[in-house]
This record gives C-alpha cells, structure tokens and sequence, in this order.
C-alpha cells in the first residue's frame, strides 16, 4: 500500500461494505481517516487510521477459501433483494463472493 489505496477499495477490501456502499457511507459522514471525515476519492495510506461508525476498520491481510456444496434452487449472486442467494445461504460473519457461478437449476462445487 506504498502509493495508497482508495478508501472506498480499502473499506470493500476489509469486508465491510461493496465500493458503492461505502462511497455512501463516506458521503453520509460515518467516515473518518486519522479522525477527519472523509470525502469521496481520500486516499488511505499505510499508517493510516481508518473508522466506520466510530470502529476502527483494517485491510485483510489473509485469504479464505471456502468450498460450497450449492443445491439446486439457490442464486449465484450477492443480491440481498434475491431470495435464496447463495451469500445470505451460507451466512459466512464477513463479506464473501463467489468465483465463477452455477445456474439457479445447477447443483455442484462452488468456490
């Protein structure tokens, strides 16, 4: 993180909320960096202090891979507004995504 990341990238790469949700959260003021409110397009350099709500929030570091098992008549997608979604179906505590996809129909291995 050397030249900095984005604050909306580092916020989505923390798993706390997509890009879109956190240039929301930066624009609503629950945002501050080194205990400033921040604005669309700061820039987060390592060092930095980086809050949300009032709680600190920093970058994962580590990869988790989990392996899904997806049955037929589950979603692919992350989309809350989708009932039986694969994301809320195995209701991991951080933010996850599936790599690649497998038809609503489709049963099979899912990363």
């Amino acid at each position: 993180m050397s030249e900095g990341t984005r604050l909306n990238k580092f916020i989505s790469e923390a798993g706390v909320a997509s890009r879109r949700a956190a240039d929301r959260m930066i624009e609503e003021g629950r945002v501050r960096i080194n205990g400033r409110a921040a604005v669309l397009g700061d820039v987060v350099l390592e060092g930095d202090r980086v809050e949300v709500d009032g709680r600190p929030v920093s970058k994962v570091e580590k990869d988790i891979v989990l392996v899904f098992n997806k049955p037929r008549g589950i979603t692919c997608t992350s989309n809350p507004d989708d009932k039986d979604n694969v994301i809320d179906f195995i209701g991991y505590p951080e933010r996850i995504y599936s790599v690649g996809r497998l038809d609503k129909d489709s049963e099979g291995l899912l990363l």
